[in-house]
């Protein structure tokens, strides 16, 4: 345990932080976007979700928004082979859809995660786990919606044509990552877990140019490096304490989110809990240094199987120079299907 703990913060301090490509503030409402060892790290036997997020709408006539839904299902070894064993399987499948509207410029992604949950004690309190995850991404962008210098009339419009050489407007490519995750329930009061993931493994081409012998440009998806941890402590009945910190790192840019949620339990009988959670964040990229980019608050309603969040990230950085309030709202909605008991550890929100 103590030399896992050591790994985590050696690779968050290592990692020299970062604004990752693909982004939602509840980050363990999109597990498979976050880290492929989440698949199927739940308590029940199956997982439907679907997180949105809309960004500047406040400051941009187009704002930015940013989807995903996810399918898990989950089985037991001995739901296959007659062996006692309370290791786990989970597949997942995640389609993942990233828009820029005005210029119709779009990242679709469909990914298909397997995660492997190998028990680690014979109580079946610990598990770690490994993820793997192979998608097929491709980007498109409307040129319709471009104008160029070339095409004003001088007059009143920009509907002259235009000599701007563009390639072709569609094109795909698999993406890859692989990641593990490590869950604990050290006592009844306290939780455990945390994990590492790798994306984009073989730093996909993402360039809409090509060379004259038909070549696409060379323009990589850099690699992005996960780090997550966070425990869960019951303080007393009813009130549970969830502390958690995320950090990425994909080439010059960091990231690090860290705060905590308070699960605060409506009802003993059917499950229903309030969520509430604070976060700050700071960014790095390779003209500005470290610095505190956005606070988000978080709320969620949890009745039975259902969980319901909702957050706003309200942003501090250069573009606080607009008058008007600025931020990203997200909503996620998630069900849990055949709640079971045999626990693998890992928050809802």
């Amino acid at each position: 345990m103590t030399r896992f703990l050591y790994l985590l913060v050696f690779m968050g301090l290592s990692l020299a932080l970062q604004a990752q490509d693909r982004h939602f503030s509840q980050f363990y409402s999109a597990p498979l976007n976050l880290n492929p060892a989440l698949t199927g790290a739940f308590d029940a036997k199956y997982r439907i979700g679907l997180i949105n997020r809309d960004q500047w709408r406040s400051v941009l006539e187009h704002p930015y928004k940013t989807f995903a839904a996810t399918l898990e299902v989950k089985f037991g070894l001995k739901d296959f082979f007659k062996i006692l064993s309370k290791d786990k399987v989970a597949v997942g499948l995640m389609f993942y859809s990233d828009k820029v509207e005005g210029v119709e410029f779009n990242t679709n992604q469909m990914s298909l995660s397997i995660a492997y949950h190998k028990v680690m004690d014979k109580a079946g309190k610990s598990f770690l786990t490994l993820g793997i995850q192979a998608g097929l991404a491709q980007r498109n962008i409307n040129f319709l919606d471009l104008y160029f210098d070339d095409q004003f009339n001088e007059i009143d419009a920009f509907n002259l044509p235009t000599n701007e050489l563009l390639p072709g407007n569609n094109f795909s490519f698999g993406d890859y990552a692989i990641g593990l995750n490590y869950t604990a329930k050290l006592t009844k009061k306290w939780r455990l877990f945390a994990g590492g993931a790798m994306n984009h493994i073989f730093e996909p081409n993402i360039s809409f140019y090509e060379n004259n012998v038909g070549d696409r440009l060379d323009e990589f998806l850099q690699r992005t490096y996960t780090a997550h941890a966070g425990f869960n402590f019951l303080m007393f009945d009813g009130l549970t304490l969830s502390p958690r910190v995320l950090m990425m790192l994909q080439g010059p840019h960091f990231e690090m989110n860290a705060g905590t949620n308070v699960r605060i339990s409506l009802s003993t009988y059917d499950g229903s809990a309030l969520h509430v959670g604070a976060f700050g964040r700071v960014a790095k990229d390779d003209l500005n240094g470290l610095g505190f980019d956005a606070l988000v608050a978080m709320a969620g309603i949890e009745l039975g199987g259902f969980l319901l969040g909702l957050s706003y990230d309200v942003n501090l950085n250069a573009l606080a120079n607009y008058n008007t309030a600025q931020g990203s709202f997200e909503i996620s909605v998630a069900y849990l299907g055949e709640y079971d008991n045999e626990t693998i550890l890992c928050p809802k929100f």
